[in-house]
């Protein structure tokens, strides 16, 4: 089990995210606080979120099965658990067949927790029973672990080098109100002024004895949600005008089961229409490592994708260096559909030849050969509404959610697929240390939001994908994938092959290469692993995060990485400054021609 600390900025506010007082040093926090080992199906599972002060290290190991799907799966460590112990139990006969099973093993029918969404139950079982399962077909049983916290206008830097600030102007404006909502998985969301009545939906959802209320008792679920779409005058997030729904799994010790995140996606799924849900962020990873297609999270994550959610997900925070690559080992960020989000050091200016992945930030294969993030966001030094600093790459997986509710009010007929898409293609590559650190490199939402072009990352992936006669629902079938991919590593080339890939410009990134050609299966997918979570504290000592210059705005309108005609408007108008008059002409000195584009149409 992994337990996890951090610091955050020095404030004199005390309070559940931060802890208690005065500026400067380290102090407790009941965010990170202190905790022991627990038994294996306990494991925490730790949120992904902030780069922690201190942390205790485990290991996990996967046994995989000589074949790429077993008959029957039981994490190997409920095998030698002892007394009670809490799992997930999946079968491919559905959820009655699961509650059969455990029925069988000794529990009362009314202490199931039905998971219909991925064909499973919840159930405390003696763990001397699960023995009785090991051959018989179609189940994957693994911990019911518990969850943990990891981690308009602005005076910050970041909303202008990702291209966000751009963007504020037409929320406002052309699309206000066009916006979808955004679903913070997490531990609540407070309600604060600058949130107005854009909190549109709120349910607890937790099954922790004790935690009854909607307040956010932590303060890390507020913290993303102000990152997404906060609108106060000096910290305004990514998306200022997106509504918000409070989707409540976290407790005041910043715990919660499994379970309860994937009631989570059946919830979002069940309200999707009546929120107008398109976003969910899940700023957490798991700790227990396996394959995404026994992973119970993962499954659920899926169905919310194929069900028209774009799901934004954080790497992880046990990164090695941004030269040494960690692996990306835990749901929901491993799992291929979904969009991953690793974090960005931005030096502190607004030159992107200093930007950087953050040192702790996960990067590298997954135990199945994807390979993770896809992209990367600003996440280091981030302060939020109560002028709070933080870091970590959950905080960075809320600037992708509120840049992909900006898409979707421009676009609001794309897919996941094409959003996920048209993020890598606008992607910027990082020049210090791995490129692939950052994936395909750090995003641009002015050009993301703008983008024409949405080729599919997910193509190869999508001839394993069946549907439900009955509902139309889409799954993905495991079993011929992983059979596929076993035969052969070019299973996937046709993603990359593509020409809507080849005309883009990051053939330097070498995605096709990075991801297959490098790669054993042998070594990666189907051998025993393990791997330690850990990752360094992260604090800037006499600093309220990066303060934007004066000067951020007209430097963002002329940045050619972020420079482009948004909504009907040219760079300058949309970040509300006006460019300084070119030199006039003489004999010597050519004309000048002005380096601004014209302005674009608007989006339908």
């Amino acid at each position: 089990m992994s337990e996890v600390n951090e610091r955050g900025a020095r404030t004199e506010r005390g309070s559940a995210l931060w802890g208690t007082g005065g500026r400067g040093g380290d102090r407790s926090s009941v965010l990170w606080g202190k905790g022991g080992r627990g038994i294996v199906v306990t494991c925490v599972l730790a949120f992904a979120l902030a780069a922690p002060m201190a942390a205790t290290a485990n290991s996990n190991t996967v046994k995989a099965s000589s074949s790429p799907i077993a008959s029957s799966y039981i994490a190997p460590g409920l095998l030698n658990a002892k007394g009670q112990v809490d799992v997930i139990i999946q079968s491919s006969g559905g959820t009655a067949d699961a509650a059969a099973k455990a029925t069988g093993l000794g529990v009362f029918q009314k202490d199931l927790k039905q998971l219909s969404l991925i064909g499973a139950v919840e159930a405390t079982v003696p763990a001397a029973q699960l023995k009785k399962l090991q051959n018989v077909p179609g189940l994957i049983v693994t911990p019911d672990a518990t969850v943990k916290l990891a981690g308009v206008g602005s005076n910050q830097l970041w909303p202008y080098e990702s291209g966000n600030a751009s963007l504020w102007l037409g929320d406002t404006t052309t699309y206000a109100g066009k916006a979808p909502a955004i679903a913070i998985v997490d531990s609540g969301i407070q309600k604060r002024s600058d949130f107005g009545n854009r909190i549109v939906g709120s349910v607890n959802l937790s099954t922790t004895a004790g935690n009854t209320t909607l307040d956010d008792q932590r303060g890390h679920g507020t913290f993303v949600a102000g990152i997404a779409a906060g609108a106060s005058s000096d910290l305004s997030g990514a998306a200022p005008g997106a509504p918000l729904v409070s989707v409540k799994v976290m407790d005041q010790n910043g715990t919660a089961k499994t379970s309860d995140i994937i009631t989570a996606c059946q919830w979002i799924l069940d309200n999707k229409a009546k929120y107008n849900i398109r976003v969910a962020n899940f700023s957490l990873h798991s700790s227990y490592g396996t394959n995404f297609y026994r992973d119970p999270l993962d499954q659920a994550v899926e169905k919310l994708w194929f069900g028209g959610v774009v799901v934004v997900a954080a790497s992880g925070n046990y990164g090695v260096s941004n030269t040494q690559a960690s692996g990306v080992k835990y749901s929901p960020g491993n799992d291929p559909f979904v969009i991953t989000v690793g974090a960005i050091d931005l030096g502190n200016s607004m030159r992107a030849n200093d930007d950087a992945a953050a040192p702790w930030s996960a990067w590298g294969y997954t135990y199945d050969g994807f390979y993770k993030p896809e992209a990367a966001a600003p996440g280091r030094y981030m302060v939020g509404g109560d002028k709070i600093q933080l870091s970590g790459t959950s905080f960075a997986a809320p600037v992708v959610a509120g840049t992909v509710a900006d898409m979707l009010s421009r676009h609001p007929n794309w897919t996941p697929d094409q959003v996920k898409g048209a993020l890598m293609q606008t992607a910027r590559a990082v020049r210090v240390g791995n490129p692939k650190s950052a994936g395909l490199g750090e995003i641009t939402a002015s050009r993301a939001a703008t983008a024409w072009a949405t080729p599919n990352p997910n193509a190869g992936l999508e001839r394993f994908l069946s549907s439900n006669p009955i509902d139309g629902s889409k799954s993905f079938d495991a079993m011929s994938w992983a059979s596929a991919a076993k035969a052969s590593m070019s299973w996937n080339s046709m993603s990359w092959a593509d020409q809507s890939w080849s005309d883009q410009s990051w053939s330097d990134q070498a995605w096709g290469a990075m991801s297959w050609a490098d790669m054993s299966w042998s070594d990666m997918s189907w051998a025993d692993s393990s791997q330690e979570d850990a990752a360094e504290g992260d604090d800037l000592n006499g600093s309220a995060g990066y303060v934007a210059p004066d000067t951020v705005a007209l430097d963002a309108a002329t940045d050619p990485d972020v420079a482009v005609p948004v909504d009907g408007l040219d760079p300058a108008t949309a970040l509300g400054v006006t460019l300084p008059a070119a030199p006039a002409a003489t004999s010597t000195d050519p004309a000048s021609t002005d380096p601004v584009p014209a302005p674009a149409p608007l989006l339908p």
